[in-house]
């Protein structure tokens, strides 16, 4: 009998460690995909320069080039998402490629450009990483994305209604200028994980700094 109450409670106390380690395993990867304010000023934040003048890191700006940047991105502040072209949304996807930005895993109510409840804990980081005074003052493009399902026109409109749904949010809950907000839809066109087109890694929305505070029309 002391045997068999032996193993019982060798299975018992054996399951009890299973349990928590799995608890401990959930909370590790729920806390790992929320997304911390200081995280996205760390990666918004615009590269710092040398303090010495004759010393320079990374590539070398072409002042024209940088100067054409500016004028576009002028041009598209206070625009409304539907209101950009196809040309200006890829001059925007070019731009944004050299520039700080961050994938935030958003998730919105199922065929709805309403945030899910889960995913406000990161839209309000967001929130306060652009008040945050490293980052006030810049442009931003927030871009929103989906996976492949569906047709194209859905997903474009979706993808622009979404990111219209963050920058409304911003705007309301934290103040924030309207005109430094640019909204822009991508819809299905350009897929973080080509190679599995439904995955979740592609429906997400992305925050770019286009222009530090030299440049915001402020």
């Amino acid at each position: 009998m002391s045997r068999i109450l032996g193993r019982r409670n060798l299975t018992a106390i054996l399951s009890l460690l299973t349990i928590g380690a799995a608890l401990s395993f959930g909370v590790a990867k729920a806390v790992a995909e929320d997304v911390t304010e200081d995280q996205i000023v760390r990666a918004l934040a615009p590269a710092k320069k040398p303090l010495t003048r004759g010393l320079s890191t990374g590539p070398q700006v072409d002042p024209t080039a940088a100067a054409a940047e500016g004028r576009f991105v002028q041009t598209i502040r206070g625009r409304p998402t539907r209101s950009l072209s196809v040309a200006e949304r890829e001059e925007i996807a070019t731009i944004a490629k050299d520039k700080p930005n961050i994938d935030l895993e958003i998730t919105f109510d199922y065929n709805s450009a309403d945030i899910s409840a889960k995913s406000l804990p990161s839209v309000q980081s967001l929130g306060k990483a652009l008040t945050n005074p490293d980052l006030k003052g810049s442009t931003f493009v927030v871009a929103g994305h989906t996976d492949a399902a569906g047709g194209e026109g859905y997903n474009q409109d979706l993808s622009e209604r979404r990111a219209d749904s963050i920058k409304r949010y911003l705007t309301d809950k934290f103040g924030l200028a309207g005109a430094d907000l640019v909204t822009v839809g991508y819809g299905k066109s350009k897929l973080k994980d080509p190679s599995h087109p439904l995955a979740e890694v592609n429906r997400r929305v992305q925050v770019v700094n286009m222009a530090n505070k030299a440049t915001a029309s402020k």
